[in-house]
């Protein structure tokens, strides 16, 4: 008989247990700048249940929902110390207790420095450039499983081929890593861009665990290297847990009269602050969704703002991250995207955020950077510290082809592009790059010529703001997403995968022409790391002429002159041109070639070829 009530009471705790499925953030930190921490339990008719805090940390708020799976609760953590503590769950004669964990911070958490102009971003998509663990290619709870031989299916990267390779990248001279996102994409198809995530706390499997990122994030700083996060804010995977059993039903941006609620993104970002725009036009950017696969969320919810504040803070705590970049920043409802971001540098001042805003105007643009006078006109500020320099991609992408020199062609577009700087509040955190994820390859747009290769890297070396380069450029790889797709930009990196016939992570494994890319882009980001000039020098450039562009960048104790010749023929350059800024030197070091540079002269530079000289 006391075997059989034994068994019973067994049962029904195991039942009764199994009512509280989650509680997120899993654990949390003491002495966090914000001291409210807000709770989501998970769990069938959990609302059902009074809930009790031990230790008299105070309750705040106890928040129930239309879905009687939630609970929100809201603590107030204000003086409390490191400790596990319990949360009680009672309903009559059932209950539920359940421990969590306060951690202790580490030392100087706060002050944390962010990626910066002194660093040269490498973007890497996971998926695609190395196998380090090919047991976790495939999973029982993950739908998508290994294809390599499609080339928009998951092909088995993972978090430990990264770490494998740390050492490459450490060599060619990037100082940070930005990975498109590592969190769980369990969409059945096209997952491996992980863009539509499932689980916000959770590592894709089939990449690894939280705690091989925590282990990328230690081996990277053990090398004073840097680690930044893709967030999506704007949108999860229509396979998200949570989705899947909405809290709220304005959880979602739902459009009532379409199926499943979706609505495409008419993708016009300028409604956000255009004066004339119509209110409808307006929504359908905001709210439309990105894409069939991704609901859009609802940023303006206080539940759905503060989790989605609470799970950035926690990976960055957690992983100790140096960096965010945001996936489609310029999407989010303005204003409470500017509450995320300032709830996250009030947590970290001296951390920094980058934001996708993919428009192809400048004022458009620093619209969206922290402290705009531009969007202060309408009392705006994003509090977004740092945007990508889109309309300099824009102009690096075609600029090369134009061998001769108009009124609108050559160099001259690239003079533009900088003759607009004044818009921006802080032009040295503005990211600078030649392509991405979503871009075609520059050396496909340039067909392999890698003349023009070196004058845009040299040109993103050496401008201001944080030069990022995308994984493969550096050996010549080719892609054409207009042609062949988005996996023919996301190739496999030759070398990360058992069997391939060739390595390019080894001098030895690349050919000719790969290691003339290699060597060519290793001397030009090393030469960069130690050079404060580069990094928060100021700038003066001179007017192109015959299609050769020349700036300076300068500080107190050193010059450099860049010298951009977009002619396909040689040319001589009259150097008392700049006689303003090289003034009485006489002599520099081109520090391609080694070579001692007569300044008192005329310099001669080839056609298509660019020069850095060192003016001491």
């Amino acid at each position: 008989m006391k075997a059989v009530i034994l068994f019973v009471f067994l049962l029904l705790t195991s039942v009764s247990f199994s009512q509280i499925e989650k509680i997120e953030p899993p654990f949390w930190w003491s002495d966090m700048q914000n001291t409210e921490l807000q709770l989501l339990c998970y769990g069938k008719n959990i609302s059902d249940y009074h809930v009790r805090i031990s230790d008299s940390i105070p309750v705040i708020n106890i928040r129930k929902t239309e879905n009687p799976n939630y609970l929100f609760i809201t603590l107030d953590l204000q003086d409390v110390s490191p400790k596990i503590f319990q949360i009680h769950f009672n309903k009559g004669n059932k209950s539920i207790t359940k421990n969590y964990e306060l951690k202790e911070r580490n030392k100087n958490s706060a002050l944390r420095r962010g990626f910066n102009s002194s660093d040269v971003i490498y973007l890497l998509m996971p998926d695609r450039f190395a196998n380090g663990n090919p047991q976790n290619d495939n999973t029982k709870n993950t739908a998508e499983k290994s294809n390599r031989n499609f080339n928009g299916g998951r092909h088995g990267g993972d978090i430990q081929g990264i770490i494998s390779h740390l050492d490459y990248i450490q060599e060619l001279g990037a100082t940070s890593i930005w990975s498109t996102p590592l969190l769980e994409d369990n969409e059945p198809k096209y997952s491996y861009h992980t863009y539509a995530q499932s689980d916000l706390y959770k590592i894709d499997p089939r990449y690894g665990t939280n705690k091989d990122y925590k282990k990328l994030s230690d081996e990277l700083h053990q090398r004073k290297m840097k680690l930044i996060m893709d967030y999506v804010t704007n949108h999860w995977g229509s396979k998200h847990w949570m989705i899947q059993d909405l809290p709220t039903k304005d959880w979602i941006h739902y459009w009532k009269n379409n199926k499943n609620g979706f609505k495409r993104s008419n993708y016009r970002m300028t409604t956000q602050y255009d004066p004339y725009t119509s209110m409808i036009n307006k929504k359908e950017c905001v709210q439309g969704w990105f894409d069939t696969s991704m609901p859009d969320i609802n940023q303006s919810n206080p539940l759905v703002l503060k989790y989605i504040t609470q799970n950035a803070i926690w990976w960055i705590e957690y992983a100790n991250l140096d960096g965010l970049r945001v996936d489609t920043y310029s999407y989010n409802d303005k204003e409470a995207i500017a509450k995320w971001t300032k709830s996250i540098m009030d947590e970290y001042p001296n951390f920094n955020i980058v934001g996708e805003v993919w428009l192809h105007d400048q004022a458009q643009i620093a619209y969206w950077q922290k402290d705009s006078k531009i969007g202060a006109l309408e009392s705006y500020n994003s509090n977004l510290p740092s945007v990508m320099d889109f309309t300099l991609h824009d102009a690096v992408t075609s600029v090369f082809n134009e061998d001769q020199e108009t009124w609108f062609d050559g160099m001259i577009k690239v003079y533009e592009n900088f003759v607009n700087d004044f818009l921006y509040p802080n032009t040295n955190n503005i990211m600078v790059f030649v392509g991405n994820h979503d871009t075609n390859r520059i050396n496909e747009i340039y067909q392999g010529d890698i003349q023009k290769y070196k004058l845009v890297m040299t040109l993103i070396a050496t401008v201001r703001g944080i030069p990022q380069i995308y994984y493969g450029d550096e050996i010549g790889m080719r892609g054409d997403k207009n042609k062949n797709g988005d996996g023919d930009i996301r190739k496999d990196f030759p070398g990360g995968w058992i069997g391939d016939l060739h390595n390019a992570f080894s001098s030895s494994g690349r050919n000719a022409q790969q290691n003339e890319y290699f060597n060519f882009t290793k001397k030009l980001l090393n030469w960069r790391k130690n050079k404060d000039v580069i990094h928060n020098g100021k700038t003066i450039h001179f007017l192109p002429k015959n299609n050769v562009y020349v700036y300076f960048r300068y500080n107190d104790k050193e010059k450099v002159m860049v010298v951009l010749n977009n002619n396909p023929k040689g040319q001589i350059i009259d150097l008392k041109r700049f006689s303003e800024i090289l003034k009485n030197h006489k002599t520099g070091k081109e520090i391609f070639s080694d070579k001692k540079i007569d300044l008192q002269q005329s310099l001669k530079v080839k056609g298509k070829t660019s020069l850095i000289i060192e003016i001491k």
